[in-house]
């Protein structure tokens, strides 16, 4: 290809190198050069061009890029025409991308006029998406270095592919322990078939028994026979070994473990197994949260019917730290006191207390006390130090409830914005070397120091216990203890709901505390229950 600035006469037949702007012309980069391109050059004073021009064996760019695309496509992948030197390829169906990596890095050795780009090798995509680029760099090509790529392309093929979902009946086994809440194995069910609804799967069959040996085996026999071609089991407790419970029962049942643990994190306690000639996953604890890990790396390619060998596993450490483990223990600064950490009592006493009428519930008296008074009190009692009150509506008279109090004041002026902006203005008052925060409410006048001093004592970064929350027959309740790892979080936190779509996105940091007391339940909402409190509090 002849490339290189030339007269505007000698310019007819070329292709425009650059766009060019002057006067009322507009020639676009990639234009052809024709008589009226030199006429008008010529009337706007050009009196030279940057032009590329084929020569013989030269191929154009836009034939390069289609030949080569046609070339590396390979099923359930579409080339789309190819312009200005680029042809994108889009995958045909839901499925797993499937890429061979060797030849493309060959492909793109031949010369540096080709290009080309796909998505990471084993993404899930959906119909429609792209998936690959072949870009020609130049205007043209050698013929050669485009008959180089289309013959790598033909010897490696398919290049690019999309396997299709095929597995679509999923059986789940849930193992129970004392502790494990319900609702955790109700929310994971649902986090699981969302987390296969692209594939077109659905759960077909699912089962929850006590994390033994016996009635875990019956249980995967049991889903396999209702149509599961595939089973997932998550375990009450984590996978510690090969010889485990979860291990064990697949094996009772004449399954094999084809391989245990992978260097991704999350996803470490990654298990995986067959079952007469189905697959049986044993799936970390992070699988019960919607954010990506392992699990998710092996799950969608076993439905798209790839295998995933022991050597697939073990390479995926490089690229297979996803994201900063919120359980993984970090480094302390000196700053730890001696006799333990230091955890801030945060209490909220901005709300408007709308459904009490023309009375502001935190000022209410319950035994000579206004509630807010209460809830500091106890909080002061408790290990936390400092405390914090956070005010809002009616400031002057929660301020003077609190009169003679050590606590620390701060206003949220936009209280009337919902919770979530005092949740804020309470978590940027805690100290810098506290190093989480239990946050209170002002009008759950029955929760005492000696529950703070419980969700303090269970708080254990090193053990992932990085939320606390108490517990009882299965419902959260209040107050919520936060390790700092979580403020930036809580400092985004909008509108009216809290902290509560924090537990759910965190659950694996999650520690529940039962508690035998319905008082971590109950709040002041009404006049009704103002009343139904007071009763309780002075009976006792």
């Amino acid at each position: 290809m002849k490339f290189g600035a030339v007269p505007i006469e000698e310019a007819r037949g070329a292709t425009a190198v650059h766009s060019i702007r002057q006067g009322a012309l507009v020639l676009k980069k990639g234009t052809l050069i024709t008589d009226k391109e030199v006429a008008a050059l010529k009337s706007a004073g050009v009196k030279e061009i940057v032009v590329a021009r084929l020569e013989p064996g030269d191929v154009s760019e836009d034939q390069a890029a289609a030949d080569i695309a046609s070339a590396v496509a390979g099923e359930g992948v579409h080339a789309d025409r190819a312009f200005t030197g680029r042809t994108n390829l889009f995958a045909e169906t839901a499925g797993v991308l499937v890429v061979d990596r060797e030849a493309i890095d060959a492909l793109n050795t031949i010369d540096e006029a080709v290009t080309l780009a796909t998505l990471s090798k084993y993404k899930p995509v959906v119909e429609g998406e792209m998936i690959a680029t072949v870009k020609i760099i130049p205007f043209a090509v050698a013929g050669a270095a485009r008959d180089k790529a289309v013959a790598q392309a033909a010897k490696a093929k398919p290049v690019i592919r999309v396997a299709p979902y095929t597995i679509k009946k999923i059986g789940v086994v849930s193992t129970l322990l004392p502790g494990l809440a319900p609702k955790v194995i109700d929310k994971t069910l649902k986090i699981t078939q969302a987390r296969i609804a692209p594939a077109g799967a659905t759960i077909v069959a699912e089962r929850r028994v006590p994390h033994e040996r016996e009635a875990l085996a019956r249980a995967i026999d049991e889903v396999r026979q209702a149509g599961a071609e595939m089973i997932i089991v998550f375990g009450a407790s984590a996978i510690a070994d090969r010889r485990d419970v979860i291990p064990a029962a697949i094996e009772s049942v004449g399954g094999a473990i084809e391989h245990f643990g992978m260097p991704v994190d999350p996803g470490n306690l990654m298990l995986i197994g067959r079952l007469q000639g189905q697959p049986v996953l044993g799936a970390p604890g992070c699988a019960r949260s919607p954010k990506e890990n392992g699990f998710d790396w092996v799950l969608m390619r076993l439905l798209a019917g790839l295998p995933v060998s022991r050597a697939d596993i073990t390479g995926m450490g490089v690229g297979g730290l996803l994201m900063e483990i919120v359980t993984r223990p970090q480094p302390r600064e000196e700053r730890v006191p001696e006799k333990g950490r230091r955890i801030a009592a945060v209490v909220l006493a901005a709300g408007r207390s709308t459904r009490m009428g023309a009375v502001n519930k935190l000022i209410a008296e319950i035994g000579g006390k206004p509630l807010v008074r209460i809830a500091a009190e106890q909080a002061l009692a408790s290990q936390a130090s400092p405390v914090i009150v956070v005010t809002g509506h009616e400031r002057e008279k929660v301020e003077a409830a609190l009169d003679g109090l050590p606590v620390r004041l701060v206003h949220n002026p936009d209280y009337a914005d919902g919770l979530g902006t005092s949740v804020r203005t309470g978590i940027g008052a805690v100290p810098q070397d506290a190093d989480g925060a239990v946050i209170c409410l002002g009008d759950m006048p029955q929760v005492d120091s000696a529950l703070i001093d419980k969700l303090i004592a269970a708080f254990d970064p090193e053990q992932g216990a990085l939320v606390v929350v108490p517990s009882i027959d299965g419902r959260r309740g209040n107050p919520v203890l936060w390790s700092r790892r979580f403020f930036p979080d809580l400092m985004q936190i909008q509108g009216d709901i809290g902290a509560r779509q924090l537990i759910g996105n965190y659950a694996e940091a999650v520690i529940e505390i039962p508690v035998a007391d319905e008082a971590t339940l109950i709040d002041v909402d009404t006049p009704e229950s103002l009343s139904a409190v007071k009763a309780e509090i002075e009976r006792a």
